[in-house]
């Protein structure tokens, strides 16, 4: 009969990756929270939040965040043309999760292994910004066979996660 693990008793390999997560004005909470958790799971080197008055509210995002939010690193860019500027100036692959009309699926994606992987992230409602899809090396989705076109940002980031990582 098969054993559930205890947290203590998983054997997983520690590892870390060039990969900065990039959210776009991402504006709910348990979302924020869930992408600490996510992000520490994948070993995402830090998270990077895209706008001002972004809800950081510690005491809520420790709701699904369990903690993580104390082992990934995160900084704010308020600006959009900021944080192209980071991303350029610091030779990332710019790779923006997002259904267009030039996108690929993520399961074509090219990871060059010369540069860190930025992964662009969008807001709930409105996605990622336009700035930012032009800036992007690269534009993938995940193809979805349901009738919905969209699925929560978290899902979605596991995905992609899952994918670049299992690549690099």
């Amino acid at each position: 009969m098969p054993k559930q693990l205890k947290h203590d008793e998983i054997l997983f390999e520690i590892k870390m990756f060039p990969i900065v997560l990039v959210c776009d004005h991402i504006s709910f909470q348990e979302n924020i929270g869930s992408l600490f958790r996510i992000s520490e799971a994948f070993g995402v080197e830090k998270i990077i939040f895209v706008g001002k008055d972004i809800p950081l509210n510690l005491r809520k995002i420790n709701k699904t965040s369990r903690n993580t939010h104390l082992n990934v690193p995160y900084s704010i860019i308020e600006q959009t043309e900021q944080l192209i500027a980071y991303l350029c100036n610091n030779n990332y692959e710019i790779i923006s999760l997002e259904i267009t009309d030039c996108s690929k699926s993520i399961k074509e994606i090219v990871i060059p292994f010369s540069k860190k992987i930025a992964l662009i992230i969008g807001n709930e409602k409105n996605g990622i910004c336009d700035g930012l899809l032009a800036a992007s090396n690269q534009i993938v989705h995940i193809t979805m066979y349901g009738k919905n076109s969209s699925m929560n940002v978290v899902q979605a980031t596991s995905i992609a996660l899952y994918q670049i990582t299992s690549l690099k």
